[in-house]
C-alpha cells in the first residue's frame, strides 16, 4: 500500500515536471522569435570595389610612322585630372588603375612642328578592360601666297581668282585684293605634296592664263604661287569713210618691169662695155620721139603696164575722126559748087 503510494507520488511529481517545462519553453521561444539573435549570414560585410580599367593610346602620322612626345590629359565627369603623359619612341601612352566611368582625352601637344593637335574626344572605361586608342595627328596646313602680274611690267593685278587643288579635288580658291595678293591655308597629306593652280577668272583687261601651273609644298611651310596676264589686245576702230584702214605695202620696181623706148614693156638695153644697168632704166622709160622733156616715175611706184600710152592712142584716134570729118564736108561743098547737067549749079 505504503509502495503504490510513493510510485503515484514520484509519477505526479514527474508529470507537474513536464508540464512545467513545457511552459517555461514556450515563452523562451517566443521571446527569441521577437528578437532573434543576428546570424553571421545576416551580419553586415563590407562592398568589395569594382575591378579598375585602363586607357592605352598608340600615337602616329598620316604616314603611319610613331609619333613621340605628344602629351595628353585625361578628365573625369567632374573635370578632375585623372592623369597625364607623353607618347614613348614607338607612339605609346597609358592611363592605368581607372575607375569604371566617362573620361575626356585632351592632346595639350603634338610634340612636332609639323602636325597639328587632334580634337577632344570622350573615352568610356569598363570594369576590368583596357580601351585601345590609335590616334593620327594630321600634318599642319601650308601656307599659301598668291600673287598676280602683268607679264611684261610686273605689276600686281587685282581681281584674278585661282583654284588650288591636288589630284581631282579643288582644295582652295584664292582671288587677288587691291594689292594683287591673296593668301590661305592649304591642307597637305604628306612631307611633299604636289598641286597644282588654274585661273578662272582673269583681271579687267588681261587675258586668261590658259595653261595649268603645278608646285610642291610642305607641312607648315610657306609657299608663294605667281599667275602672269596679258594684257587683251585693243580692237582696231574701223574707218568713218567705210575705206579699209591697212594699205598694201608699195612694192618696189625692177629694171625688168619697165618699158623699154618702142613701149613694149621689155628692159632698156645696156650699154656696150659697162656690165651695169643704165642708171636711168630703173627710173622712167624711155622719151617719145620729138619730146625732149623726160619724166621720172617715183622710186616706189608700181611696175608700168604699158597703160600711159592710152592717151596718145585716144588722141589719134580723136585726129583721125577729124580728118575725116574734114574730108567728108570738103567734099560736099565741092560738089555743091559744081553746076548740074542743066547748067542750074544744083547738086545731082
Amino acid at each position: 500500500m505504503q509502495a503504490r503510494i510513493i510510485r503515484g507520488a514520484v509519477r505526479s511529481a514527474a508529470l507537474a515536471a513536464a508540464v512545467t517545462g513545457t511552459l517555461t519553453w514556450t515563452p523562451t521561444a517566443t521571446a527569441q522569435s521577437a528578437e532573434p539573435t543576428p546570424s553571421a549570414s545576416a551580419a553586415p560585410s563590407e562592398t568589395p570595389a569594382p575591378d579598375a580599367g585602363a586607357v592605352a593610346i598608340t600615337k602616329k602620322d598620316p604616314a603611319g610612322d610613331p609619333l613621340a612626345g605628344a602629351s595628353f590629359l585625361l578628365l573625369d565627369t567632374a573635370g578632375q585630372e585623372a592623369g597625364r603623359g607623353k607618347t614613348d619612341a614607338q607612339g605609346k601612352l597609358t592611363f592605368p588603375d581607372l575607375p569604371p566611368g566617362v573620361y575626356r582625352l585632351k592632346e595639350t601637344s603634338s610634340g612636332s612642328p609639323l602636325h597639328d593637335v587632334i580634337d577632344d574626344q570622350d573615352i568610356i572605361v569598363t570594369p576590368g578592360a583596357t580601351a585601345h586608342l590609335t590616334l593620327t595627328d594630321p600634318f599642319k596646313a601650308a601656307q599659301v601666297v598668291l600673287k598676280a602680274k602683268d607679264n611684261n611690267t610686273g605689276k600686281l593685278l587685282a581681281g584674278s581668282t585661282v583654284n588650288i587643288g591636288s589630284g581631282d579635288k579643288t582644295l582652295l580658291t584664292l582671288t587677288t585684293g587691291p594689292k594683287g595678293t591673296a593668301s590661305g591655308e592649304l591642307p597637305v597629306s604628306s612631307r611633299k605634296t604636289e598641286f597644282w593652280v588654274k585661273q578662272i577668272k582673269a583681271p579687267e583687261g588681261y587675258d586668261l592664263y590658259k595653261p595649268t601651273k603645278t608646285f610642291t609644298a610642305g607641312p607648315g611651310a610657306p609657299v608663294t604661287v605667281t599667275v602672269t596676264n596679258a594684257k587683251t589686245p585693243a580692237t582696231p576702230r574701223p574707218d568713218p569713210s567705210g575705206k579699209p584702214t591697212d594699205k598694201p605695202t608699195d612694192t618696189p620696181s625692177t629694171p625688168a618691169d619697165k618699158p623699154s623706148e618702142g613701149g613694149t614693156g621689155g628692159p632698156k638695153p645696156t650699154p656696150a662695155g659697162t656690165g651695169t644697168p643704165d642708171a636711168d632704166s630703173s627710173l622712167a622709160p624711155a622719151a617719145d620721139a620729138g619730146d625732149d622733156t623726160t619724166s621720172k616715175a617715183p622710186a616706189d611706184s608700181l611696175a608700168h603696164t604699158g597703160a600711159d600710152t592710152t592717151p596718145w592712142l585716144v588722141g589719134g584716134a580723136g585726129l583721125l575722126v577729124a580728118v575725116g570729118i574734114s574730108t567728108v564736108v570738103a567734099t560736099r561743098r565741092r560738089t555743091a559748087a559744081e553746076p548740074g547737067p542743066d547748067g542750074t549749079g544744083e547738086t545731082r
